[in-house]
């Protein structure tokens, strides 16, 4: 007998060898919510929910020491955390691979794109700002890659800066906001055989034999993400770049309506 888990592979392969998905297009993402402020003692914060996977982002900044090689530049310290109430998949303990790989993709599409000025966040020789940089995932339906992104974005882009006077760091009173240079977005691609999608539910991951995730701004590619052991041909990665530029006009439209409001 066939357990529940092989039935459910058998028939999301079957659709999509018929050129269907189950209830949406190709490359149609699901139903994207993004709320601001959700954590009142971060410097900024923010959830993106994206179709039922929920993404919660919190940011904090404090005092550190510069890179030697970059001593007049504040750091970037992004974490994941696969929080077992998110999926029975997912354990307490030290990060998983899954999670180290989540901060690294997340944290390189920011980095790449310099969505933050790290120049804006030296304070005086030898004290810098660290951004830190926090995804928790409070539930797992899929694509934790273009949700952690949207909402680690989401969130800098509300970010308040602390003030640092006299020896002591001020989080209260009117601060000026974290200065962003760029909004970078990510699209995330499933191969299931020949077919190829956007924004894989956790059903079709679980069958998927290859990933592409692509990081980019209005103009350029900013990084790449590859995962599994299959592939993607030449003419496909090219057509993909194509589709994510259309794609995240409507993922940047997001955070642009949430910064005029």
């Amino acid at each position: 007998m066939q357990s529940v888990n092989s039935i459910k592979s058998t028939y999301i392969k079957e659709l999509l060898n018929n050129g269907v998905r189950n209830g949406r297009g190709f490359f149609e993402y699901r139903g994207i919510s993004v709320v601001r402020n959700i954590i009142p003692n971060a410097e900024g914060s923010a959830q993106v929910d994206l179709g039922a996977t929920k993404v919660l982002v919190g940011v904090k900044l404090d005092i550190d020491e510069p890179m030697p090689d970059k001593p007049n530049e504040g750091n970037i310290i992004t974490s994941a955390e696969l929080l077992p109430l998110a999926s029975a998949d997912f354990d307490t303990g030290p990060p998983s691979p899954e999670a180290i790989e989540l901060a690294r993709v997340v944290d390189r599409g920011i980095r790449a794109a310099n969505v933050i000025d790290t120049s804006s966040l030296f304070i005086e020789e030898g004290k810098v700002w660290s951004v830190f940089i926090d995804i928790y995932i409070m539930n797992y339906d899929g694509n934790l890659f273009d949700a952690s992104t949207l909402a680690s974005v989401a969130a800098l882009t509300n970010t308040r800066m602390p003030k640092f006077e006299e020896g002591n760091v001020i989080r209260e009173g009117k601060l000026e906001k974290l200065k962003v240079n760029n909004i970078v977005t990510s699209c995330t691609y499933a191969k299931i055989g020949k077919a190829i999608l956007l924004d894989p539910d956790g059903d079709e991951e679980s069958v998927m034999d290859a990933r592409l995730t692509i990081a980019n701004d209005e103009t350029y590619i900013r990084a790449m993400q590859k995962g599994l052991s299959g592939s993607f041909k030449e003419q496909e990665i090219n057509d993909l770049i194509e589709k994510s530029f259309e794609k995240s006009k409507d993922l940047r439209s997001i955070i642009n309506k949430l910064n005029s409001d």
